[in-house]
Order: C-alpha cells, then structure tokens, then sequence
C-alpha cells in the first residue's frame, strides 16, 4: 500500500532532500509551505526522479490554512503516514535577547510550536486510529544551548524539542514514531554529515529502526565554542 508524508515548511534544501529519500522507498510527497511558486519547482524535480508529488501553499503561521492544506494532502494523496515539521525560523522575525518583545517571541513561537501542535493535531487522531505513523521534527542548536542573538528562535525551538520528546513518551507504544533531529552545522550540499541528503539519511534510518528519538547533526561543543567566539567579538565591536 503506498505511503505518505507530509512536509511542513518544505523548501530546496532539507525539505527536498527528506522528500527524494522517502520518495525513493515509495511513499507519495506533499508539500506544504508559503510559496506557492517554489513548492511548484520542488514538485517538478521529485517528478523528475518519478517521485509521486503535490504542492498545497499554506503560511504555516495561519493554522486554518494550515489545516486545510494538510486535508488537501488527504484528499489527493491519501492518510498522512509520515509528518516532517522543519520550517526555517526566517520564516519569521529573529531577535536577540536584549531585543527581544512580546511581538518577536510571538512570531517564533507561532511559526515552531503552535504550527507544529496544528499540523499534529490534523494528522495524529488518524495515525492513532491506524496504529501506526511517524512524526518527525527538525530544531537549530538554539533548541538545546543559549545563543543570544537568536534568542526568539531559541524559546521556540527549545519548546518544540521539549514537546517532540514528551510526545515520544506518551506515543511510542501506540505504533507511531516520534523522532527529532536537532542541526549543529551547517546545512549544505557536501558539508559531510551536515549535506541535506545525508541528514534525511538519518531521518529514514530513525524512522525504520525507531530505537531513539533524538539525533544531532553537528558538534554541539563546537557550535558552543563558535558562540562564544561571535559574541566576544559583537561586545568587543560594541565597545569600541
């Protein structure tokens, strides 16, 4: 029986990626994202390599369209087996700590956390009524160490990594896979662990073995060394 999954914030690189990998293992592809035009030329490369692809443009900040995109991708393809949420966080304003306001913290959080509880709320009644399933969540370094100037970004990814692992508490024997892979890299085409097609690797290995929830891509230590680094240099600027 042909599969499905849904890609939430679905753009060239991860999302694309994470699209040719289950579209090789025959699962059917919808795509969800603001940009209706680039979602158009993302369907055509899938097409290309005969992956079975369909766009349905939602900004994922307004849940009701949301919602209704993720019944669009019922109706034309079938039940959601697989949900990925990855929406980049320039999907909306970032902000540091010392900038930081109601309005910018709002934003991240409706953008990482209240998308992802929508999105999951349209497809998991099904997955539970089937037995089985897969939700699948993508956060940045942020998620899991301070970085000041992308504190919004950080308070949102952290609460969606908090909620992707209690999810995977209550879940796991239901049948459905709760996993999370959190970016401490770069993400780019050849970076090794950090290129878009091996991070979708992951994504499948983890889906097929469900053994763990969580997997880093990156060094987190080093990323934190990196932080350091940029911040000593921003004061250092700052007091000149």
């Amino acid at each position: 029986m042909t599969q499905t999954i849904a890609i939430i914030g679905a753009g060239p690189g991860l999302g694309l990626a994470i699209a040719r990998t289950f579209g090789r293992q025959g699962f059917q592809v919808g795509l969800v994202a603001r940009d209706a035009a680039k979602l158009a030329g993302l369907v055509g490369l899938l097409q290309a390599d005969g992956v079975t692809a369909a766009a349905f443009p939602a900004d994922i900040r307004d849940r009701d369209a949301l919602t209704r995109a993720l019944s669009e991708v019922c109706e034309r393809l079938g039940p959601i087996d697989v949900l990925e949420y990855s929406p980049g966080p320039q999907g909306a304003p970032i902000s540091s700590a010392v900038q930081m306001t109601v309005d910018s913290a709002t934003a991240q959080f409706e953008l990482n956390v209240l998308g992802a509880i929508t999105a999951v709320e349209a497809v998991l009644p099904g997955m539970l009524q089937r037995g089985t399933g897969g939700l699948l969540f993508t956060t940045g370094v942020s998620s899991v160490i301070p970085v000041a100037f992308l504190s919004n970004t950080g308070i949102a990814m952290a609460g969606l990594r908090n909620w992707a692992l209690a999810l995977h508490e209550q879940l796991a024997d239901k049948g459905i896979y709760v996993g999370t892979v959190t970016i401490a890299t770069q993400l780019a085409e050849g970076a090794g662990e950090g290129d878009p097609a091996a991070v979708a690797d992951r994504y499948w290995t983890m889906y097929q073995k469900r053994d763990h929830v969580e997997e880093t891509v990156g060094d987190i230590e080093a990323f934190r060394s990196t932080v350091a680094a940029i911040t000593a240099r921003r004061q250092a600027a700052a007091g000149q």
